[in-house]
């Protein structure tokens, strides 16, 4: 827990020109002071870490050493992004298409963005930080199944209005592909495509045949429309 009088940023450091002027066009320059002095910390408090340790997936937003943006989804176990005190937090990275686009990002440009979020509420909190890649064995031991961590130096923390969340009740506990205690997890479909089977990685070669076979791209599609992928 950070100093209990929380830190908020001015209107000046919060929100940029464009922002303030679009505020000021649309009458919302009082509104836009106060939402900061509601909702708007430097640092986590206590319910932000309580929200985000009982999440099992969140949104992050990265950007290239360009400033070009993407969104990502990430899953895991509840409790897979964790607070390491000192206004930081961090969370996995897992097996992937290869692509490394956000863990790129994040070595090229730091910023980031995480949104966590509740259908079932509903309810969200959005995050931003700097964000460092780690291959640290002891924060990868709290992650079995991992390739690296992201450690995050939270810069802004706020709860967003949930007014146009829609409900949503969830039937299972999250994705059978979340690596369980030791690290392990099932084979996916999309590996199994024939035509990238000379493409894998060497720790996948040969997996596709003690896993059902190579399938084509239409069966996999069937996978993914039938929810089995």
């Amino acid at each position: 827990m950070t100093d209990p009088t929380p830190a908020i940023p001015t209107h000046e450091e919060f929100y940029t020109d464009q922002q303030r002027k679009l505020q000021d066009a649309h009458g919302h320059t009082k509104l836009s002071h106060a939402v900061i002095q509601a909702i708007v910390r430097d640092e986590l408090e206590e319910y932000h870490i309580d929200y985000i340790e009982s999440r099992d997936y969140f949104f992050l937003s990265t950007v290239t050493a360009q400033g070009e943006p993407t969104v990502s989804y990430k899953g895991g176990p509840v409790g897979f992004v964790k607070s390491l005190g000192d206004n930081r937090l961090v969370f996995p990275n897992y097996d992937g298409n290869g692509m490394w686009l956000s863990m790129g990002n994040i070595d090229a440009a730091s910023k980031i963005g995480m949104l966590f979020m509740d259908f079932e509420t509903p309810w969200r909190i959005r995050v931003q930080g700097e964000a460092k890649l780690s291959k640290d064995p002891d924060l990868m031991a709290h992650f079995p199944g991992c390739n690296m961590v992201a450690v995050v130096e939270v810069t802004r923390v706020f709860q967003n209005c949930a007014r146009y969340i829609h409900k949503h009740k969830r039937t299972e506990p999250h994705s059978i592909y979340v690596p369980d205690a030791e690290g392990n997890q099932p084979f996916p479909a999309w590996k199994r495509i024939e035509p990238i089977q000379d493409f894998l990685h060497e720790d996948d070669q040969g997996k596709a045949a003690e896993n059902g076979g190579t399938i084509n791209e239409e069966e996999y599609m069937g996978k993914i429309m039938d929810g089995t992928s």
